[in-house]
């Protein structure tokens, strides 16, 4: 791992951001179950080892600590495209993937009455958007997003801010009314995209 750590190096200010990020790739790949909360990324228990200075020093890497994960990101694709077993061709395709998670109250940014796909049902929650790169025989994350339901818009689904789910799933890059993967490998156009999440809903 320390190899494929190294080649984000450049793209962080000093070392504990460095060492920050190592954490959190630890914690990220390492067989745990809860690996989305902040006490388990850093290897702790929960609730009791909230304090502890590994969850402090991991929280202020994430939520504190300037650095751009726009630019990490691009790195990772990046990597993901000069590898022969995993680059992006024009056989493969792009899936958008809606999960969300059951969260209680109003109060959580992105949070509402959605359908959630790990749940199977529709619920109170928080949805993510992933758009997911395949070809069948791998597949990977390129861009995440959340949705915001459109009660949280003044004008709801007529907002000029509101977005549908397949419209966040399609705010990577883009060039000629393409979605592009990084090195302009597998591009869909839009419209193919959209009936590709129709035909998943």
């Amino acid at each position: 791992m320390e190899e494929y750590a190294a080649r984000f190096d450049d793209l962080f200010l000093n070392l504990a951001q460095r060492r920050g990020f190592r954490e959190y790739l630890t914690g990220l790949l390492a067989p745990r179950d809860r690996n989305k909360t902040l006490t388990c990324l850093a290897g702790a228990e929960p609730v009791l080892g909230a304090g502890l200075p590994s969850v402090q020093r991991l929280q202020y890497f994430l939520s504190e600590s300037r650095w751009d994960s726009e630019q990490v990101n691009a790195r990772r694709l990046e990597l993901l495209r000069t590898d022969p077993a995993l680059a992006p061709h024009e056989a493969g395709a792009l899936v958008i993937d809606d999960s969300g998670d059951r969260k209680d109250g109003t109060a959580t940014a992105h949070v509402g009455r959605q359908w959630l796909g790990r749940l199977g049902k529709t619920d109170n929650g928080v949805v993510t958007v992933t758009t997911v790169w395949t070809d069948g025989r791998v597949y990977y994350p390129l861009h995440a997003q959340p949705y915001t339901p459109a009660h949280h818009f003044p004008r709801g689904q007529r907002d000029p801010g509101f977005r549908t789910k397949p419209r966040c799933g399609s705010c990577g890059p883009r060039k000629g009314g393409r979605l592009c993967l990084p090195g302009g490998g597998g591009r869909l156009r839009l419209q193919r995209q959209r009936r590709l999440v129709s035909r998943l809903a």
